[in-house]
């Protein structure tokens, strides 16, 4: 029996054709987070900048990872209710055309140097980053426990190849911005939108059948099918796995983004230039991506809190490279690199103990959850970066966030009582 033809009669898969459904949409995923991971690195980077250009305010350059993260909060539990009623197909292809709609707002805004209009348009473009959380969480649905981290870090690690690319497109995207009368700092935000709607259609052709409503089909006849499925908040107050696993992706996400986010306007005033904080930010999304299938790998084999407190050692060691000499592009970059790495260990094994914590009939609400959570830490850290940089400088903000990796610590050292894994 084929793919297609399967999907119309999804009770009668075997284990056979369940796994070359998964192997297919890892493969649609990835795709998508190829495309989705172009505009992102790129689009922040540049928000800041844009931001500060139209404003005038270096205080406001965090406010572009701000409302961006803040559009992903607002959507996760939104998409992740689209998600189990519909699928992940109409879920995730929704999603990248509103992330795109929101590029259209950030150049009109440019054009109208109209800087409240941009945060607009950096909050709608916070879809697609909601999106992408998703999609690394769809990458489970057919799952079992034994390659449940694999399967997710591999599409995590898709996102390199658009990512890295994306932040070295600064200046090509200038030079069509100039081509075609387009605002400054512009252009890589028309590339991004080119991306996303690309990735809406990857999504829309590719998950047949989709994955998700297989898994739920796929567990009516277990014992558990029946129970009253519990929402994200409450699932947190009764796991001790799922809530230790949420608030580390989410601080996590805390630190990366309030180090990185002021990471382009410590280098421009250090005189580094466009191409250079380019290749920083590109050091960085690489390290948040190329290793993550080692990790996921790592997760399956030696456990996700062993993996989760590696992940903190990095963030930890990129707070003491910035401390030690921040005024070097060098050590700059070295210190990205290990906060791409710390976050990339923490958020792989995380999302994997998420992943297992419930069953499938609750695990997009948990999902949901999490990337609300992941995302509002992520605003909290982007409003804070900002005047904690112009208070106390780079170094300071270093120093800062590393009270966030302690609490992480704590939390994964702390000795519970097992708790069941979920296939």
């Amino acid at each position: 029996m084929q793919i297609e033809s399967a999907s119309n009669d999804l009770g009668t898969l075997d284990e056979q054709q369940v796994q070359r459904i998964r192997r297919k949409s890892i493969l649609v995923l990835a795709a998508g987070q190829i495309l989705g991971g172009l505009g992102g690195g790129a689009t922040l980077t540049l928000g800041s900048l844009l931001i500060v250009s139209i404003s005038g305010l270096d205080s406001l350059a965090g406010m572009a990872a701000t409302m961006n993260t803040l559009g992903a909060a607002l959507m996760a539990i939104p998409l992740a209710l689209m998600a189990q009623k519909y699928g992940r197909r109409i879920s995730l292809s929704s999603g990248a055309i509103l992330a795109a709609s929101g590029i259209v707002v950030i150049i009109a805004a440019a054009f109208l140097d109209f800087w409240p209009l941009l945060m607009l348009g950096m909050l709608i473009l916070g879809t697609g980053a909601a999106m992408n959380l998703q999609s690394r969480f769809a990458a489970t649905d057919l799952s079992t426990k034994a390659t449940r981290g694999r399967d997710l870090s591999v599409v995590v690690w898709s996102t390199t190849i658009g990512a890295v690319i994306g932040p070295n497109l600064f200046e090509p995207g200038e030079v069509i911005a100039q081509y075609i009368n387009l605002p400054p700092y512009t252009g890589g935000f028309l590339i991004a939108m080119c991306a996303q709607l690309a990735g809406a259609l990857v999504y829309w052709i590719g998950l047949r059948p989709d994955p998700l409503r297989i898994a739920q089909r796929q567990a009516l006849g277990r014992p558990d099918s029946g129970q009253a499925r519990r929402r994200g908040w409450h699932i947190l107050r009764t796991s001790v796995a799922a809530r230790r696993a949420v608030l580390t992706v989410a601080l996590s996400h805390m630190y990366m983004v309030s180090m990185m986010s002021m990471t382009p306007i410590h280098m421009q005033h250090h005189g580094a230039t466009l191409t250079l904080i380019g290749f920083t930010i590109s050091m960085h999304v690489a390290g948040m991506y190329a290793l993550s299938p080692v990790f996921g790998w790592l997760t399956d084999k030696c456990g996700s809190r062993v993996i989760i407190l590696a992940g903190q050692a990095l963030l930890i060691s990129a707070s003491v490279l910035v401390w030690t000499n921040s005024a070097d592009h060098v050590v700059t970059t070295m210190a990205l690199l290990c906060l791409g790495l710390g976050w990339s260990a923490a958020t792989v094994a995380g999302s994997t103990m998420i992943s297992g914590a419930v069953g499938i009939n609750e695990r997009p609400q948990l999902q949901g959850t999490s990337d609300l959570c992941m995302s509002l830490a992520g605003v909290m850290g982007g409003l804070c970066a900002g005047p904690i940089l112009a208070a106390i400088g780079f170094q300071g903000l270093a120093l800062v966030l590393l009270a966030l990796a302690m609490i992480m610590i704590m939390l994964n050292i702390k000795r519970s009582a097992p708790e069941a894994i979920h296939e």
